[in-house]
């Protein structure tokens, strides 16, 4: 700034309300001061007004995977909500290292982020609550927020923001209409046990079940990653072992997907034979032949709502720091009603 007044012939101040554009200044000096701005590249030091409080700093999220079509679409709207704000945000992957989270929310915090979003389900044992706690409380020591995305709220009184969807709700939705349908036998592809949406899901379809008078069989339920391979294979498993079932209710529309290669290198047809349901609504579902009935997780919505809450906490009457957004059943062309 200072270059940029010596060039301009103008003191520091005056280059400072000019860029501000909240001071009257001289349209001659203005002209001054731009065209010297323009001659020698200068740019505003984002990380210095962000120190002094003037400018919010980056929304940072947190994943373990970019790749996925579902966390994709909540970078998309925290990407959207925080532009809309004139802000910037960072996507940053983990690949499942916690260190490298670590690290992630130690530079965000360096960086005065404006929040810090992490995604997805996580066990919550005693080393995840314990990393969680430090991370919110250090967060709020810089001035920053914690947003934790589909995700249970952590124990106690800490500075987080939780936005969840109704991953139970949904999973009951899904199975309720395979049940409805006259459905009995259900194989259930859920996730890996110990992770909260996995967790979460599965106690949907048990719910379900209970609700129609189904008693559960535990050679029915096959959990495993949420993965299009892991959905192949365990629909492998479930028909090589000559297990009894008219329908699939699995836990993503990636395992659906390869549940439904399985079933179609077995000879089997969708719904003629089985019937199936996902859990998602990526955008591939209403392409498939036939169109996946599936539940719909409104997952940008998410991603808008976590930097809603959290760069809108302070102007907030209230202090609602914990929303669950709705799940909605979407009927297509991969359910049969049986007889």
């Amino acid at each position: 700034m200072r270059d940029v007044a010596e060039r301009a012939g103008v003191s520091v101040a005056t280059v400072s309300r000019t860029l501000a554009g909240n001071y009257p200044v001289a349209a001659v000096t203005r002209e001054r001061v731009m065209a010297a701005v323009e001659s020698l590249h200068y740019v505003v030091n984002v990380h210095a007004k962000a120190l002094s409080g003037r400018v919010a700093g980056p929304v940072a999220l947190v994943l373990k995977d970019i790749t996925g079509p579902s966390l994709a679409h909540v970078a998309a709207g925290v990407e959207q909500e925080a532009a809309t704000r004139g802000q910037l945000s960072l996507v940053c992957a983990t690949h499942g290292d916690e260190d490298r989270e670590d690290d992630l929310v130690q530079m965000m915090r360096e960086q005065h982020a404006a929040a810090v979003v992490l995604v997805g389900g996580a066990s919550q044992d005693e080393a995840y609550l314990r990393r969680m706690t430090e991370y919110a409380r250090a967060l709020d020591a810089a001035g920053s927020r914690l947003v934790l995305v589909g995700r249970p709220p952590l124990p106690g009184d800490l500075p987080v923001t939780v936005v969840e969807y109704d991953n139970r709700g949904g999973a009951f939705q899904a199975a309720d209409h395979l049940l409805a349908a006259g459905h009995r036998r259900l194989l259930f592809l859920g996730g890996i046990p110990g992770n909260s949406t996995s967790d979460q899901r599965r106690d949907g379809y048990t719910q379900a079940l209970r609700a129609h008078g189904v008693s559960y069989d535990e050679e029915l339920d096959l959990p495993g990653a949420y993965t299009r391979v892991s959905g192949y294979q365990r629909t492998r498993q479930a028909l090589d072992a000559g297990l009894d079932f008219t329908a699939i209710a699995a836990g993503t529309d990636m395992v659906a997907l390869g549940a439904l290669a399985a079933l179609r290198d077995a000879g089997l047809d969708v719904p003629g034979d089985v019937s199936l349901v996902g859990f998602d609504d990526v955008p591939f579902a209403a392409d498939l032949t036939p169109a996946l009935t599936t539940v719909r997780v409104p997952y940008e919505d998410l991603g808008r709502t976590a930097v809603r809450l959290a760069v809108e906490r302070e102007e907030r009457m209230t202090g609602d720091d914990y929303v669950i957004l709705s799940t909605q059943l979407v009927i297509r062309q991969s359910v049969r009603r049986l007889s």
